[in-house]
């Protein structure tokens, strides 16, 4: 008994199943989890090491190489990287693709251990390092929280308040706020009043440390009790540390501080970081999702909490989205479902009008069912709601019917020539059920290079082998069981039918003779073909290529780099124009200010950029996503004239993986000087391409260092060095930590500085006091020093594998970017370079060049699979030589297809192509074992060529139009659009010269000919 006749005579099981199925699916989809992206691992983590004083130079030796050098003994290393600060060391360190969220967190012990291994070599005045591997957290939720009419300290209160209340909601993990500024308490003391009074910096902390010294007074045994003491007499407000007292070196008086100084309570300037929202000082919320949690509930769980507070908040706070992502998910779930019920509808259309009312309608509930069952199955992998998998099941719609359509029809043709339904069933299903599960088998392996590919790009869009692997096994199992029971209930043989020839109408008749002569002028049809399929390879080079599209997100970001050195009160400043500009134009939503480093990652595509205090960014939001181009066109120009001595990027969002430059060259070697000069002849070749720009390299500019040069004799003589010089020129122009203020469980550093008049008077640096110990008095700095010159310094050392690596950065005016690479390529290859330098290109180019990789590394191992699978089902190497042979057939429809729609072959499109050769393999396999079937009957061989490719028009005509035409709602996605035009114009093309070039390539390995009679 054939599986078609078990399910018809076991006909309530199979119902059962249906109903299961149908109900089972639904369900399954109200309860999956919804991304707008699916999810992929940052593989980075960061070391972060201070080292106050040092030059970047200082930092790069003696600090991030002996990190580095003990980072790479990791065996699951990639690459790392880092950037060299003055005082500060940020070393990235990338891991291996194959690792993910489960794995990466045994990676990143070993990585503290190695870290840890190397403290003890690291110079004295360094900072233990701090391993940050949360840095690809998603705050997918994040908030604004302005206090118009309220102090600072107010809204940090609140914000603090807010923070505990956000992370109780069920599903958050993580709630991060940015832009918080540390407090402190400042003594400010005039200099002059300290040389008067002889009052040393030395004194005031020793005074500080006695009086807020928290000190054990023991216990004391009172009966049966042990009691501990606990005096009184710390510090409990800031106006009480005016009454400590500190001594007169001069008389050996007391004296009360607040005789001596200003104390004050407030922020450490100058900020490290500052928020603006519409211009308005603010602080930034952002709200991470627990591991398995629903987006969208969780944003519906953290906007009803923040409607029940809003009653407890003060009037004036005001709490906006910057980035909602539940918003963003559901509307693009929503956009995908009813691009997915489009795509159902014109399927079901189409099968109506090839087959007949009733065998589309019956073919479009088995497509109905599949579906629906293939949301359990994805729920049970835990495959999310997101751009890939429901684009995924688009792609998989017209493929989805394949099998049931092979079934239909075969059993449509035997009941209308008056053979019993079960029969027919029996018969049908038998002879089919091998080569369409080969058939199927190969359209899945067509795609696995994706879902094997280790590389970020193969995890990201990796559901989409998945979600077809489990659409097409189950419709090759539908399509056994559902098929035949509802072709038995609902499939009737039509009066008169006998005498009908279902394959006599007009269009049968023309492929026929068509084909015919064809297969008689069998070298001719090769040549012809081959003559165009070489030429549309050659016009495959006109078509524009790119990575990864960008988003229809209606926002772009705007960065702005000020001259190094700049201070972060200049590019506050610029911004703040800017806002203003932007607050006049009624595109604007609204905009958000992010200055001295990047946003959280609210977004898994969006990098934020590391802490610099020259560095800001505007995130824009707009009302219509179409007027993105035209507003950063316009806001460039702007941007140009308006601050010229600071440079600009705008960038729009963008889809998958990838980075901002587009156009990046590295060059390495031991010499920085060396280095920027390969910056400057690269920059300079950039800059003589007309379509070149946003030219920089990563080095920026030389910074301005006050060097005093100390006087060595003088410096011995005060038995000085230079750290002591330093922490007093610090504290003169700084501030210098003097103690700690308790305050509750809030630690408040107590800082010494002068009043701002002094701090701000380069020109009174000789008199800045250093402290001697040998004389135990202040000496003037201008005693200790030669003179005093400015430098230029590099203020950025970024390092690539432990070698110095300056990267060269630009992008395209016009045009896709590879285009501006082709042209700037052969020149730069051609720069001589000195010995012991290399360069390497990054960019876009070494991000799809390892996606490439990562997929053409699985290619093979695939490929061999879907050739052994034909040769399994033939049992022959003719048949499957005669079905590889067509798949370059697919060039000639994705040549002209991506030419005529402007599309580029990026990424998805190569995706695309590779799909094509599952759907080609699948119609020939069909094709071929019907001839084969035919000719095991007894017709005569030639007959049986034509009559086979006749009785399979219809099925590969059907099939190919339900895959080209159910892809139509992808057209306006601009991810999957370059995919969709690729199999869309290669299907099409194909599909048409399948049906000739297979039989014709059948007579001509088979020595095949016809009788004449």
């Amino acid at each position: 008994m054939s599986i078609g006749e078990w399910a018809i005579r076991k006909r309530i099981t199979t119902l059962t199943m249906i109903v299961v199925l149908l109900a089972g699916g639904l369900v399954a989809y109200q309860s999956m989890g919804r991304l707008e992206d699916p999810e992929f691992t940052i593989k980075d983590a960061i070391v972060v090491t201070a080292y106050p004083g040092a030059t970047a130079e200082e930092v790069a030796e003696e600090v991030t190489d002996r990190l580095e050098s003990s980072i790479q003994q990791l065996a699951q290393l990639k690459d790392v990287t880092s950037v060299s600060l003055p005082g500060k060391s940020i070393i990235t360190v990338k891991i291996k693709e194959g690792y993910n969220k489960e794995t990466l967190p045994q990676v990143w012990d070993e990585l503290r251990r190695k870290v840890g291994d190397v403290q003890g070599m690291l110079p004295l005045g360094a900072h233990p390092s701090v391993v940050i591997d949360d840095f690809g957290d998603v705050y997918g939720i994040l908030y604004s929280v302005t206090a118009d009419g309220y102090s600072y300290k107010e809204l940090q209160d609140y914000v603090t308040y807010l923070r505990k209340e956000l992370l109780v909601i069920q599903d958050v993990a993580k709630v991060k706020v940015w832009g918080e500024q540390r407090e402190a308490v400042f003594i400010e003391m005039p200099r002059a009043k300290l040389r008067q009074l002889g009052v040393t910096t030395q004194s005031i902390v020793g005074a500080l440390k006695q009086r807020n010294l928290v000190s054990d007074a023991g216990n004391v045994q009172v009966g049966r009790e042990y009691i501990r003491i606990s005096p009184s007499g710390g510090i409990t407000s800031v106006d009480a540390l005016g009454d400590i007292y500190v001594t007169d070196a001069g008389s050996g008086k007391l004296v009360y501080l607040r005789d001596l100084a200003t104390i004050t309570r407030g922020y450490i300037e100058p900020s490290t970081n500052i928020m603006r929202q519409n211009g308005t000082r603010g602080l930034a919320v952002g709200i991470s999702l627990a591991s398995g949690g629903n987006i969208v509930d969780l944003g519906k769980r953290v906007t009803a909490r923040l409607a029940e507070l809003d009653a407890e908040t003060p009037v004036g706070f005001q709490i906006k989205p910057i980035y909602f992502q539940p918003d963003y998910v559901t509307k693009a779930v929503e956009g995908f479902a009813v691009s997915l019920l489009e795509a159902v509808g014109i399927v079901v259309v189409i099968l109506m009008i090839f087959m007949g009312l009733r065998s589309g309608l019956l073919i479009g509930t088995v497509l109905l069912i599949t579906v629906c069952g293939s949301f359990i199955f994805m729920k049970m992998m835990d495959i999310q709601l997101q751009r890939i998998s429901l684009g995924a099941l688009i792609i998989a719609l017209g493929m989805l019917v394949d099998n049931a359509i092979v079934v239909t029809e075969g059993m449509l043709v035997r009941i209308q020539q008056g053979e019993d339904k079960i029969a027919a069933a029996r018969a049908v299903v038998s002879q089919n059920m091998w080569p369409l599960f080969g058939a199927t088998v190969v359209a899945v392996m067509a795609f696995a290079a994706i879902g094997l590919s280790s590389d970020v790009t193969g995890e990201y869009c990796g559901s989409l082998f998945w979600v077809l692997l489990i659409s097409l096994m189950l419709s090759w199992v539908t399509a056994l069981t559902a098929t035949p029971l509802l072709c038995e209930m609902f499939l009737h043989k039509k009066e008169g039918a006998e005498a009908a020839d279902p394959y006599g109408s007009f269009l049968f008749r023309a492929y026929r003779g068509s084909l015919r002569a064809c297969l008689n002028h069998r070298w001719v049809t090769i040549g012809a073909l081959l003559t165009v399929m070489v030429a549309s390879g050659y016009a495959m080079q006109y078509v524009d290529q790119m990575f990864f599209p960008a988003s229809t997100q209606p926002q772009f970001f705007v960065d702005i780099w000020k001259p190094e050195g700049a201070d972060i009160s200049s590019v506050s400043d610029d911004l703040r124009k800017f806002e203003q500009k932007l607050a006049t134009d009624e595109r604007v939503e609204f905009t958000s200010t992010f200055i001295g480093a990047g946003a959280p990652r609210f977004m898994l595509v969006y990098a934020p950029e590391q802490s610099y205090p020259n560095y800001g960014q505007l995130i824009v939001t707009i009302k219509d996503y179409h007027d993105v181009p035209a507003m950063i066109k316009e806001y460039r120009e702007y941007a140009s004239k308006a601050f010229p001595e600071a440079f600009f990027k705008f960038k729009k969002v963008r889809l998958g993986p990838g980075r901002d430059d587009p156009v990046e060259v590295r060059f390495s070697g031991p010499n920085p000087e060396v280095l920027r000069e390969l910056s400057r002849k690269a920059q300079a070749i950039f800059r003589a391409n007309d379509n070149a720009r946003g030219i920089r390299d990563n080095w920026r500019q030389k910074a301005k260092v006050i060097v005093p040069v100390l006087n060595e004799q003088a410096v011995r003589r005060a038995g000085l060095d230079r750290p002591d010089v330093a922490k007093a020129l610090q504290a003169a122009y700084v501030g210098a930590a003097v103690g700690v203020y308790r305050e509750g469980d809030t630690l408040l550093p107590i800082m010494l500085r002068p009043p701002k008049e002094e701090r701000t008077e380069v020109g009174s640096m000789s008199s800045v006091q250093v402290f001697s110990r040998v004389s135990n008095s202040m000496i003037p700095l201008g005693q200790l020093v030669s003179e005093f010159k400015t430098e230029f310094q590099n203020n950025v050392l970024h390092k690539r594998n432990r070698k110095l690596t300056i990267t060269v950065s630009c992008e395209a005016r016009e045009g896709l970017p590879i285009g501006l690479f082709n042209e700037l390529r052969p020149l730069i290859e051609s720069m001589p370079l000195p010995a012991g330098y290399s360069m390497e290109w990054g960019g876009e180019y070494e991000d799809s060049t390892d996606a490439q990789a990562g997929l053409f590394g699985t290619i093979p191992s695939t490929v061999v699979m879907m050739i052994l699978i034909t040769i399994a089902l033939f049992n022959s190497l003719r048949e499957p030589l005669i079905i590889w042979l067509t798949v370059p057939l697919a060039i000639i429809g994705v040549a002209w297809g991506l030419l005529v729609s402007g599309q580029p072959f990026g990424f998805m499109a190569l995706l695309g192509f590779l799909s094509l050769m599952g759907m080609l393999i699948k119609n020939a396999i069909v094709l071929l074992d019907e001839i084969n079937l035919q000719i095991r009957e007894g017709k005569e061989p030639f007959t049986a060529v034509l009559d086979a490719s006749v009785s399979r028009v219809r099925p590969v005509m059907m099939a190919a139009s339900t895959t080209v035409l159910g892809m139509l709602p992808l057209l306006a996605d601009a991810f999957f659009v370059s995919m969709a035009v690729t199999i869309m114009a290669g299907l099409t093309f194909a599909t048409v010269l399948t049906l000739v070039v297979v039989p014709t390539l059948y007579v001509i390995l088979f020595k095949i000919r016809e009788k004449v009679a």
